[in-house]
């Protein structure tokens, strides 16, 4: 194995080490939303995105970017949410083809109750990561990677 074969291999141990912690996380976060709100990790995710934004609301493509679906995919998850009252659709004033989703009360209050949950349940999955020393270092780097400007 050459050099140029090394580095390969150190950046696919640090995408598999990665991946165990995100999946460690999302399996620990999905348990715990599921039990307490009825809501999936992909679902919490967009009304968390959708309660960042200015106005509460965003274009349909910027949804999918922030919870990293599919156009496709995105449509259908919406549709479900509306049909849980959770979100509504709203035709773009200054573009007719331009659809926003929104938050509803109901949507904002489920949030406001769940927020809690996964902030807790992420504390708790961090904190079991950092005891395997395979992904401590990768728990360690999470401060640093947003830094606020």
């Amino acid at each position: 194995m050459g050099i140029k074969d090394d580095a390969v291999e150190v950046r696919a141990q640090g995408w598999r080490t990665l991946a165990a912690l995100h999946g460690l996380i999302e399996t620990e976060l999905e348990r715990s939303l599921q039990a307490k709100a009825k809501l999936s990790v992909v679902e919490f995710t967009v009304l968390d995105a959708l309660s960042r934004q200015d106005g509460w609301h965003m274009r349909m493509q910027q949804l999918a970017r922030a919870s990293a679906l599919s156009a496709s995919a995105t449509t259908r998850l919406v549709n479900r949410l509306e049909d849980r009252g959770l979100l509504t659709r709203i035709l773009c004033a200054e573009d007719r083809r331009g659809i926003y989703t929104e938050l509803t009360p109901s949507g904002i209050a489920l949030l406001e109750r769940t927020r809690p949950v996964h902030d807790a349940t992420l504390e708790q999955a961090l904190a079991e990561a950092q005891q395997v020393p395979e992904l401590a270092p990768l728990v360690d780097a999470l401060p640093r990677l947003h830094t606020v400007s």
